[in-house]
């Protein structure tokens, strides 16, 4: 798996969620032999004995009750003793969501969306006026779930820090994730002086919440810059699938160039199914776009 990423010229690359732990001996004897070098890993990285598929909220940092608590907590150590043995920078990790008993208010969004695809671009005003209802109602339900979220990733710092390992908080793509996109910049800055923790940003998640009218993508960035550590890049189509090649898709990436920075990971995030020359394609467009922002390498 890592010689043939080594192949197509990579000399980093990110461990995702969907790592085995049978893959776990080949991985470490090709970091051993310097294949190539491991930049990130995601949470779980390796996945839990018995769990064959990615699971990345497999256990929540929100969750209140405390066994799923615990489990969370004790995969979370072993993702960053994992990451620190790789000598990753970062473990990209997922911050939990709000959950409801009845009805998701995220229900009413899609089904106007399936009837107006591009009411959340357009500003449609009967579409805006139910995003606003149904923040509403996400807020009024989040504070618990939030309050743990934030009190299960302090658990961890000191672990991190120790480590040297930074945790990256992703935004997410769903309605009910968290935390809510417009408190993402302040609760990075209000993290404690020297918690080894940043924004991660995924450019599919960010277009795929501008669709729904959540937020401006160029804005977003704008506010979550001072915070920002790495990126997920990958575009989103005309019909709304995300982790296409760069370029196949709509999303501006010049407009995202302009928020790298030299101490930043970059990392394709790539559907299994895209070609072997589309993610060479979508490599040689990435740096073109670096080359452009910060001159040749």
């Amino acid at each position: 798996m890592l010689k043939e990423m080594a192949g197509l010229g990579f000399n980093h690359v990110e461990l995702s969620h969907g790592i085995r732990i049978t893959l776990v001996p080949g991985i470490l004897r090709a970091v051993e032999e310097g294949i190539i070098k491991v930049g990130s890993t995601h949470n779980f990285c390796p996945l839990p004995t018995g769990v064959v598929q990615a699971a990345p909220n497999l256990f929540e940092p929100s969750a209140r009750e405390h066994r799923e608590h615990d489990q969370w907590l004790r995969h979370t150590k072993r993702s960053i003793d994992f990451a620190a043995q790789v000598k990753a920078r970062v473990l990209v990790c997922h911050l939990g969501s709000v959950s409801f008993f009845w009805t998701n208010p995220a229900r009413k969004l899609k089904e106007h969306l399936r009837a107006n695809p591009n009411a959340g671009r357009d500003g449609d005003p009967k579409y805006a006026a139910l995003v606003v209802k149904a923040l509403d109602k996400l807020r009024k339900r989040m504070k618990p779930f939030w309050e743990q979220t934030q009190a299960s990733v302090r658990e961890v710092f000191d672990y991190a820090a120790e480590k040297n390992v930074k945790l990256g908080f992703e935004n997410r793509e769903k309605f009910e994730e968290l935390p809510l996109d417009a408190d993402y910049a302040d609760f990075v800055t209000g993290l404690p002086n020297g918690s080894p923790a940043g924004y991660w940003h995924d450019t599919g998640h960010a277009d795929i919440k501008q669709s729904m009218g959540l937020l401006n993508h160029r804005a977003h960035l704008e506010k979550n810059a001072p915070g920002l550590i790495g990126f997920h890049l990958h575009d989103v189509n005309a019909a709304g699938q995300d982790h296409q090649p760069i370029g196949a898709g709509h999303i501006d990436f010049k407009m995202i160039s302009e928020f790298w920075r030299p101490e930043h990971l970059l990392v394709l995030e790539l559907n299994p199914r895209v070609k072997t020359e589309e993610v060479a394609g979508s490599k040689l467009r990435v740096e073109a776009l670096l080359t452009e922002r910060m001159g040749p390498a």
